[in-house]
């Protein structure tokens, strides 16, 4: 494993758009063979998954008066705040995939660090969290290249906590399924939870630990470490000024469809956007924080044109492969969420 160091000019990049984009550079432009590491820390910011409806999931009006900044990123998962009190890291890996959606994997060597703190109750937890006495303190997510992924998450250290449940709107429905009422209930930073000789640490102090323990060693001038140059520097930028930094990349547009049911499975939270005339679907869209590697617009297409009785609707979802596109859920249980509208 090597070190990818993303400081530009000798400076640490906080702009978030620019970090989230880094990972698809990295997986299907440079493409250093092998297992590579990023590790940044964001200005405020909201980060959204790929498949998700951003006019649905964000206080948006809180996030411009506030002048947070709205970034999608290219995997799926659900959307998180990001401050000062927040890292990131991702896995860079070209060439072996093999652990391809093992966020044990990801997450074991955060929980290992974490457990050589004393914190003891750390653990990888559900479908794609890490955890302190069951109570969240980082997502993680996954996003696939050629031959290569990009695998990562959130580290919730000294998070403002009332900034990111001001600004985050999630699902009810997502949080029924969990047994709390609120998001504040399931989350929390990881510093209050360090021994006394820790709580003087800042994000970037638990950072170069995390770092320095993830590689086996003492300090990072001892790490391999791949230093992003001038000529990446050109590739990443053109590329955030043709998608990244456009709003239809990060705002998405509003279809402003007349019925919106959404529901959480094991999978994630899938919602459908959708209208309809004479009893027939004819118009879709599909959000959620689930994972695929597939395309939630293949369903979509299979939808326009279907009645809205469950026999048709089964129909129309299993020929737009569900497996594939969204992941493993009941044909029938989509019909009845659609249907419960």
């Amino acid at each position: 494993m090597f070190l990818i160091d993303t400081s530009r000019n000798g400076q640490p990049v906080h702009d978030a758009l620019v970090n989230q984009s880094l990972d698809n550079y990295l997986i299907n432009d440079l493409r250093l063979p092998g297992h590579g590491l990023i590790c940044y820390i964001n200005q405020p910011s909201v980060i959204i998954g790929v498949n998700q409806n951003a006019y649905a999931e964000i206080d948006l009006p809180y996030l411009k008066q506030h002048k947070i900044e709205l970034v999608r990123r290219s995997s799926g998962g659900g959307a998180v705040y990001h401050d000062f009190g927040n890292l990131v890291f991702e896995n860079i890996v070209v060439g072996d995939t093999s652990k391809f959606g093992d966020f044990h994997a990801i997450g074991d060597p955060v929980v290992d660090a974490l457990h050589d703190l004393g914190v003891d109750s750390a653990e990888v937890s559900g479908r794609n969290d890490m955890t302190i006495d069951g109570k969240k303190f980082s997502g993680m997510a996954i996003v696939k290249g050629d031959n290569s992924y990009a695998a990562g998450g959130t580290v919730m250290f000294d998070l403002n906590m009332a900034a990111a449940s001001e600004v985050l709107t999630p699902e009810k429905d997502k949080l029924a399924s969990k047994g709390v009422k609120s998001v504040d209930a399931r989350v929390t930073n990881i510093k209050p939870y360090l021994p006394a000789k820790y709580q003087g640490w800042t994000t970037e102090d638990f950072k170069n630990y995390l770092l320095c323990h993830m590689f086996g060693v003492d300090s990072l001038d001892q790490v391999e470490t791949y230093h992003l140059t001038d000529h990446d520097w050109a590739i990443i930028d053109q590329r955030l000024d043709k998608q990244y930094r456009t709003d239809e990349w990060n705002y998405g547009k509003n279809p402003g469809f007349k019925h919106y049911v959404s529901k959480h499975f094991p999978i994630g939270t899938v919602s459908f956007n959708f209208n309809e005339k004479d009893g027939r679907i004819t118009e879709a869209r599909i959000y959620g924080d689930f994972f695929t590697a597939g395309d939630p617009h293949v369903v979509e297409n299979h939808l326009i044109g279907t009645k809205l009785d469950k026999p048709s609707l089964v129909a129309a979802l299993v020929a737009g492969d569900l497996a594939a596109n969204l992941g493993k859920v009941s044909a029938d249980d989509l019909a009845d969420l659609i249907l419960a509208d």
